[in-house]
């Protein structure tokens, strides 16, 4: 079929990073930090649902949505509807992950909103929920006429793939923000689990980067018919 979306090889690199990450994050909390849990004595078990949310439920489904879109073969109406709900979940699980982090503070008694992390965070999940209403909106029900469409796309495109560069960024850092905290606290600046979180950072980036490898790729086998009908973020 003409202008027919086929995956490339990139679409299979962002599919095994995304596992690569999932796992490195559920080792992290579980092994290392002892697990999950909503209520517990060990507030720090609170703590542990936010990386696994914000990564595997905002980051790598917000990744995943993305690609969906790109290199699924299916009709542009099915994939469609699977990169919104895609986002919408990443979006959810991204709010719980975040509602986590201040439950955690909250109930130990330590302040929220006072570093780089958790302000990108807030402003982050904001954008994403804006994104998400407007392509919603204008790109699916009740749905822009074809003039709208064309006019708000590139400036759509663009905003997801800034939201979503910050969204990764921000990943890093907090990743970053905890390890610290941890050797503060006496964590072996050479262990096993500094190395661990160090990776699953650097693997986190990658993954965020070959999304939007993924994307670049894609968008040259697009057709512009399909660029007036409905956006790749």
């Amino acid at each position: 079929m003409a202008g027919e979306i086929k995956a490339t090889p990139l679409t299979f690199v962002v599919h095994a990073l995304a596992v690569a990450c999932a796992v490195m994050v559920l080792v992290w909390c579980i092994h290392f930090r002892g697990g999950l849990a909503w209520e517990a004595t060990n507030k720090g078990l609170i703590f542990n649902i936010h990386p696994v949310l914000m990564l595997i439920g905002f980051i790598i489904l917000g990744g995943e949505a993305i690609v969906s879109y790109k290199s699924l073969p299916l009709k542009k109406d099915v994939k469609k509807v699977i990169h919104l709900v895609l986002h919408a979940i990443a979006l959810i699980l991204g709010i719980v992950g975040i509602w986590a982090a201040f439950k955690f503070h909250n109930e130990s008694a330590i302040l929220n909103l006072y570093s780089l992390h958790s302000w990108l965070g807030i402003g982050i999940i904001v954008l994403y929920g804006i994104q998400w209403i407007y392509g919603f909106v204008i790109f699916f029900y009740p749905g822009g006429n074809s003039s709208l469409r064309s006019e708000s796309l590139p400036w759509h495109v663009l905003f997801g793939i800034f939201v979503y560069g910050l969204a990764v960024a921000n990943a890093a850092i907090g990743f970053l923000e905890k390890l610290t905290f941890l050797q503060s606290a006496g964590l072996d600046k050479f262990g096993a689990e500094a190395y661990l979180v160090n990776f699953t950072a650097i693997a986190t980036v990658l993954y965020g980067a070959f999304v939007l490898l993924t994307v670049r790729a894609q968008k040259d086998q697009e057709s512009t018919e399909d660029y007036g009908t409905y956006s790749a973020i």
